[in-house]
């Protein structure tokens, strides 16, 4: 919590006071990120410091005024101190320039924290860049920890897995606040564009409270590039041999000392249509996206804000192709998507030696989707505003207090006219809550992140949500970390599963959906191995959810329905993974990463008899192994990426008994992609494959010959849909460097 506020503040403001006789500042590194642990020195002498977990340090007068800044990776900063009041504000480059050479350390491109109590991986750019990337649903091919699949074999819809649980329980955030909520939710991977990103953070269990009640399985925050550090103008071309064609490009401009700006453009087409399994439905929909963003930072003094505002429009069409001429009325799915967003961050520095700061959030939404689903239509249109008031206070190196008030409002406006009988889910839900949060902090070596919220719903009542994490790290190189919390959320059914529309099953919701509730319990176990003058990185982890309370999505019921109730008996999931990384320093600028997780998730669903029987979570991977190898050549020139994905087999929606038209499960299958890069000083050409061994999962669309039948369902989905892709693209990158 105390990072977050204070990275807001610091990363455009260095005017502090300085306490009399010493040298105060921070170190960041090009990311603006700070470097915790960099030895900060006097020239020619042995008197200096390190830097703490947010890159501070304090340093007494030297005998010269020769600073020396270095640590492992980055190039050493040595400047020259006047006598100011102001503190210093230091950034290490990870090159070291030589005229025209550059002699560089590749840096893993996840990386996950030692220093942070919770357990997060940061996907830098240059990891997004080893794939195609064109949004954030592309943006997990190289981590094992989240899954993301097809929804369904006609929309295009995708779904994220993490610990085993759909994507609707992990906390999507856009710069550490709540977005692509209830409407958004099912095709809001598509909305991020990959080229518009500065970083990922995936962090997996209970998080904190500052962020609200709704994390059950996790959090993943989303960092666009910034006006103050991003590039004076960079684009990315696309192109793929399925007819998928994309410009990204992105500008920025420093208006003056205390204010800049960046517009950020975005457009996509995929116009031609592909039916290479000869089913008569397109393997993937037609889509056309136009997406905008302008965003603003402004900095005076102790004081800082952002503010930004973004538009976008999408069409989607999926569903029978017209490439059969006898078809006089073909099935087809129509979505047309407006969605509009605006935002301010304001923050001030009320102490800085107690890195004492209060903070507002504000953000707005208008979500507009109307669709059809061959006769069936159904729209939603959801207004969201969240507002979000912090205070933090850092009483001593070991204490510190985060607080804050939170206020969120949905508004839904949602119908569905299915067989004829439009049915109105019209709702308005208010609430607000309050958090308090503690930190215990002993040396770095044991860490206590202790926090409890209150919030009051205008449709379920006042809830409490309490959570606590630690981290102990017995020796530098083995850290261990545990958590446990728990989570509510709001179910929004039928807009997070109208994918489920795709199909002739019924859709039957319960008049009186719980809000879900679930307990969260996590320990994790992170080795650092020196090998061979790098260290092999080894994370073991365990994750066990339970609700309490559930909304259950029944397939099994009935084959030609779908049935939505409150949960009556147990459910739960039992993740446990293992991923290495290492850097070979006998090839160097070879990474390697393994990773093995398997998932154990089951649900008491309701039987015909109205008894329970306990089953699996159909259409979820009973294991998942994941190989990817990156191997840059020396100075940068080349960079070659393979990534295999090794996908156990699961269960499938019991299929009619006296007519099957499906199997009860499905089996083990792989996934490779490769990617070859060639940079240039400004620019580079990337090709690459997604499924190099065109593999693709049989009879996607049941009875896709009879699409108004009683048994269609494009809702059958555990593999991919679309075989090989070829694709080309080529990066722009002028520097403000």
């Amino acid at each position: 919590m105390t990072k977050y506020i204070f990275m807001i503040t610091t990363l455009f403001f260095s005017s502090y006071l300085m306490a009399e006789g010493k040298i105060k500042g921070y170190v960041f590194d090009e990311n603006d990120e700070p470097i915790s642990g960099a030895n900060v020195y006097w020239d020619k002498t042995t008197k200096g410091t390190t830097t703490n977990r947010e890159g501070y340090f304090e340093l007494e007068q030297g005998a010269n005024n020769q600073l020396v800044i270095s640590y492992v990776g980055y190039s050493a900063s040595v400047i020259t101190v006047e006598p100011s009041d102001e503190p210093l504000r230091i950034t290490l480059k990870s090159e070291i320039v030589l005229d025209e050479v550059v002699v560089n350390e590749r840096r893993i491109g996840v990386i996950s924290s030692r220093t942070d109590i919770l357990q997060t991986q940061k996907i830098t750019y240059d990891e997004l860049c080893r794939a195609a990337c064109c949004n954030l649903a592309e943006s997990f091919e190289t981590n094992p920890s989240v899954d993301v699949s097809y929804a369904d074999a006609a929309t295009g819809a995708r779904q994220i897995k993490l610990l085993g649980l759909s994507g609707t329980y992990v906390q999507m955030l856009t710069e550490n606040y709540p977005n692509f909520r209830g409407a958004a939710s099912l095709y809001g991977l598509d909305y991020v564009p990959g080229p518009w990103m500065e970083s990922i953070q995936v962090s997996k269990g209970t998080s904190s409270v500052k962020n609200g009640y709704e994390a059950l399985t996790g959090q993943i925050n989303v960092e666009y590039k910034k006006p103050a550090t991003a590039d004076i103008f960079s684009a990315n071309l696309f192109a793929s041999d399925a007819g998928r064609y994309e410009v990204n490009s992105d500008a920025s401009r420093h208006i003056n000392e205390h204010l800049s700006t960046g517009l950020l453009v975005h457009y996509s087409s995929d116009a031609t249509q592909h039916d290479d399994n000869g089913d008569g439905f397109l393997d993937l929909p037609l889509k056309e996206q136009v997406n905008l963003m302008n965003r603003w930072q402004h900095h005076t003094g102790r004081y800082v804000a952002q503010y930004g505002v973004r538009y976008l429009h999408e069409n989607r069409t999926g569903g029978q192709h017209s490439m059969h001429h006898d078809l006089m009325d073909p099935y087809r799915i129509k979505l047309r998507t407006n969605r509009l967003e605006g935002y301010t961050k304001q923050a001030l520095i009320l102490d800085p030696d107690k890195v004492e700061s209060v903070a507002l959030i504000l953000s707005g939404s208008r979500h507009d989707q109307r669709a059809a689903y061959d006769r069936t239509p159904y729209n939603v249109y959801q207004d969201n505003l969240y507002a979000s008031l912090m205070y933090e206070k850092s009483f001593t190196p070991m204490h510190s207090l985060s607080a804050g008030l939170s206020l969120n409002y949905d508004g839904f406006d949602e119908n569905l006219t299915q067989n004829g009988e439009k049915q109105v889910y019209d709702r308005n839900e208010v609430t607000p809550g309050a958090y308090v949060q503690y930190t215990y902090n002993l040396n770095d070596r044991f860490i206590m992140l202790a926090g409890i919220r209150a919030d009051h719903s205008s449709i379920y009542d006042f809830f409490v949500t309490p959570r606590v994490h630690l981290k102990y790290n017995p020796f530098d190189w083995f850290h261990i970390r545990a958590s446990a919390g728990k989570g509510f959320r709001t179910a929004n059914v039928l807009a997070e599963n109208n994918f489920l529309l795709s199909s002739s099953r019924k859709i039957r919701i319960t008049d009186d959906p719980d809000q879900e509730e679930a307990w969260n319990t996590g320990l994790n176990f992170s080795f650092y191995i020196p090998l061979g003058g790098k260290d092999l990185t080894i994370h073991t982890e365990w994750y066990y959810t339970r609700f309490n309370k559930q909304i259950v999505v029944d397939m099994d019921l009935n084959p030609h329905e779908v049935s939505f109730y409150n949960l009556d008996g147990k459910s739960y999931a039992n993740s446990f993974q293992v991923e290495a990384t290492y850097q070979f320093p006998f090839l160097r600028g070879f990474t390697l990463t393994g990773a093995y997780r398997n998932t154990d998730a089951k649900t008491d669903y309701r039987d015909a008899k109205g008894g329970l029987r306990r089953l699996k979570k159909p259409l979820v991977s009973d294991y998942k192994g994941l190989l990817t190898g990156s191997y840059q050549t020396p100075l940068k020139k080349w960079q070659f990426d393979l990534t295999g994905q090794f996908n156990g087999g699961g269960r499938m929606p019991l299929p009619d008994t006296e007519n099957p038209m499906w199997d009860t499960g499905f089996g083990p299958y792989q996934v490779w992609n490769a990617q070859i890069t060639k940079f240039f000083r400004r620019w580079s050409v990337y090709v690459g494959a997604e499924n190099l061994f065109d593999f693709t999962q049989d009879h996607p669309i049941i009875d896709a010959t009879n699409p108004r039948g009683d048994n269609f369902d494009g809702s059958m989905v555990w593999g991919p849909v679309h075989g090989r892709k070829i694709y080309a693209g080529l990066r722009l990158n002028i520097s403000r460097n």
